[in-house]
């Protein structure tokens, strides 16, 4: 399921998921960038943007398996991340302007009782400085252009955030696990102000996306040192990983050609995945022989293609 290859004038591709552990000062598209290049594939993308200044776990998808990065995004994702009290900065992280200081620092004690009130289904405001769109624009070119930017409280979901250590008294580690939309950045804000001083991120790491962990990923370095992409055997990894949570369902060879044609199918019996009845409306992954065909959605007693995985691509 993820070494199929083609050749197309001096580009080749592959489909699957590359592990990337990002260097600091990169930007995610610059490291899909590096990618494409160093392996000469013509398609890639990424899960789950990382700002330049984090580091860790940045998953790439090669191919088709690009038409998975919507639900590998859902997934949940594990950070450590480091807090620095007493300042506050316009970005909320180390790269940015002070624009506010406090001479309180927090005590330890102090630090785990407020964490309860960041964990579960809360409400946060983006930073300032962050990709969503106000009135058309980017909210980080409104903040650089010092125009205002009122960026609304979004509900996310926080699953678990600890203190790991009080590194001396003006910072602090933490490690968090949360759904999609959560910014760090916006918690060490937060938490600074209901400790009564201020805050802002200076290190952040990410270690898990999914079912990816940063322990199968690969630097930039090592991805250089490549003399050619059957190098990375091993670290290519099949495209169906990219699909935490979907069910898999198995066809047969006329399902799947029907698939193909963009056609839908009627099934005889509810689908199954791994022994458990799956109950419609339900996205799906249809496989035939172990191999990916199609997401599919099912109701109706009957699955539809949605994205198709054309390996000749």
């Amino acid at each position: 399921m993820g070494g199929s290859e083609s050749s197309r004038g001096n580009r080749t591709q592959r489909h699957g998921w590359l592990l990337v552990d990002k260097d600091k000062g990169w930007t995610s598209s610059q490291v899909v960038s590096r990618v494409r290049s160093v392996l000469r594939l013509r398609k890639a993308g990424h899960a789950g943007t990382l700002d330049p200044i984090a580091t860790g776990l940045l998953p790439v998808a090669l191919g088709e398996a690009t038409k998975t990065i919507p639900f590998l995004v859902e997934g949940v994702k594990t950070y450590e991340f480091v807090v620095q009290w007493g300042e506050a900065r316009d970005t909320d992280d180390a790269e940015g302007a002070m624009i506010r200081r406090s001479k309180v620092r927090p005590k330890e004690r102090d630090i785990r009782s407020a964490l309860a009130s960041f964990q579960g289904e809360i409400f946060q405001r983006p930073p300032d400085y962050s990709a969503i769109k106000v009135n058309g624009k980017r909210a980080y070119q409104l903040a650089r252009a010092k125009r205002p930017v009122a960026l609304a409280e979004r509900q996310v979901t926080v699953k678990k955030l600890e203190l790991l250590e009080v590194l001396n008294g003006d910072s602090a580690a933490f490690r968090l696990k949360c759904g999609k939309g959560v910014y760090v950045r916006s918690i060490a804000r937060d938490l600074g102000k209901a400790l009564g001083t201020e805050g802002y991120v200076t290190q952040l790491r990410r270690l898990g996306v999914g079912a990816f962990d940063l322990e199968a990923a690969i630097s930039l370095a090592q991805l250089e040192e490549l003399k050619d992409i059957k190098d990375l055997a091993g670290r290519l990894l099949p495209l169906a990983e990219g699909l935490p949570g979907v069910p898999v369902f198995c066809v047969d060879p006329d399902q799947a050609a029907r698939l193909r044609q963009g056609q839908a199918v009627v099934l005889t019996a509810a689908p199954t995945s791994g022994g458990v009845r799956v109950e419609a409306p339900a996205v799906m992954c249809a496989i035939l022989a172990d191999r990916p065909v199609a997401l599919v959605d099912f109701a109706k007693g009957e699955i539809r293609p949605r994205r198709v995985f054309n390996y000749a691509a």
